[in-house]
């Protein structure tokens, strides 16, 4: 199984790596056409620091000054930048450091003029990041964890924070105005719908206020007079001044997985890259395909990526893609050469330090002689500790991007 595990590790640091923002967004910049005026650089979400320092570097190739901010969250800076000012804040559940961050960069786009430019560099994990509302902190808070406890996908959880904040579903970009602003997006939401990464600051947005109401009546959400007025503010309909970008999505995360898997000797397929069901079903479902992919008795992987979504029955410890990976082993016990991994590209996977979790046909039993039923571990949503047990947790440190997630089957026969 080291084999399996060295894979494994080749695999996603290699789509990791390739999926760094770096290039994209010094492409995005080359092309642009900025205007004579200021340059102001707002740069958000997980991979904030990693695009700042790519668009500071692209600019002062070109000569052009810049300053700015960068809103990340708490330990993924990895140090000063020149002219910018660095704040971390809370996710995936914003806090009082979310607030005072937002706070800053509407001060800091307060009097801009025509000739001005904001380039607004927007990562994963700006919904908790930056944010500002009329609501306080602790009922905004207690709305998020309501969504993320009855297992809300994120366009569901998008469509109702956008409606309560006042920096999302275009109005960060409403705020900019008469300032040009470039926005330069790394997509982490499945089919890149605009408006719907880190719910759209500077886009226009597509959802209704019917949907809204709907997701709100369908999980029961608890929402005070406040709420439900702000849920009916009407948001920007056209933002002329505004032009997007998007320079990397989980289809390319995924298509840098298969070509590492080719290169490894493996037949490989592409099963989505759009995943979107819960994590347990899609941890069974990629093992039932790798499963029968045994059969052909040659080297096969199986990639697949998007962004599953937990729902919450206990109360452990883990994140999306430990449990995928924890739901596939029993469908692998006792399986020679077969292995399954899951991580999140960002290097974060829910509230924990770990990135993923790695599963292979030995893992059910080493967790049965300690006693351990990974029935009652997923009922707990406990993944962490019982893949800490076998040494099934994969640790990559905050990775300077976040383009969702990958998982991947393997089978490679030594014999």
């Amino acid at each position: 199984m080291m084999v399996l595990r060295q894979h494994a590790q080749i695999i996603y640091s290699e789509a990791i790596q390739q999926a760094l923002p770096d290039t994209a967004v010094e492409q995005a910049l080359q092309r642009a056409c900025l205007g004579p005026g200021r340059i102001l650089l707002v740069s958000v979400g997980k991979a904030a620091w990693q695009m700042a320092a790519a668009a500071i570097r692209t600019l002062e190739r070109r000569n052009i000054h810049s300053e700015g901010i960068v809103i990340t969250k708490y330990g993924h800076s990895r140090g000063d930048l020149p002219g910018m000012e660095i704040l971390e804040a809370g996710h995936p559940v914003v806090d009082a450091a979310s607030f005072a961050a937002a706070g800053k960069a509407l001060e800091r786009v307060e009097g801009l003029q025509p000739e001005d430019t904001v380039v607004f560099l927007l990562s994963g994990g700006g919904s908790a990041l930056f944010e500002q509302s009329e609501l306080p902190l602790e009922e905004l808070q207690d709305i998020t964890d309501q969504l993320l406890a009855c297992g809300a996908d994120i366009r569901e959880m998008n469509c109702i924070r956008k409606r309560l904040s006042n920096v999302k579903g275009g109005r960060f970009a409403e705020r900019c105005a008469p300032a040009k602003v470039l926005s330069i997006i790394l997509s982490d939401v499945v089919g890149d719908q605009l408006d719907m990464i880190a719910s759209g600051p500077t886009v226009v947005d597509t959802s209704t206020l019917d949907e809204a109401l709907e997701i709100e009546a369908r999980y029961h959400l608890r929402l005070s007079p406040l709420a439900k007025k702000l849920m009916e503010r009407p948001l920007p309909t056209e933002l002329p001044h505004v032009y997007n970008d998007i320079c990397g999505s989980v289809a390319q995360l995924c298509q840098s997985a298969v070509r590492t898997c080719e290169r490894l000797g493996y037949q490989t397929m592409l099963l989505s890259d759009h995943i979107d069901t819960q994590a347990r079903l899609a941890g069974r479902e990629l093992a039932e395909r790798l499963v029968a992919a045994r059969e052909s008795g040659a080297p096969v992987a199986l990639v697949m990526g998007g962004e599953t979504v937990v729902k919450l029955t206990g109360h452990g410890k883990g994140g999306r893609n430990q449990e995928l990976a924890l739901s596939a082993a029993p469908l692998l016990a006792g399986l020679p050469d077969t292995a399954i991994f899951s991580v999140g590209s960002d290097g974060t996977d829910g509230p924990t330090d770990a990135a993923g979790g790695f599963v292979d046909g030995s893992t059910m039993g080493r967790l049965a002689d300690m006693g351990i039923e990974i029935p009652a571990v997923l009922q707990e949503n406990d993944a962490y500790h019982a893949l800490e047990k076998v040494d099934g947790l994969i640790f990559t440190g905050p990775t300077g991007t976040n383009v969702n997630d990958l998982s991947v089957g393997l089978f490679y026969p030594l014999r």
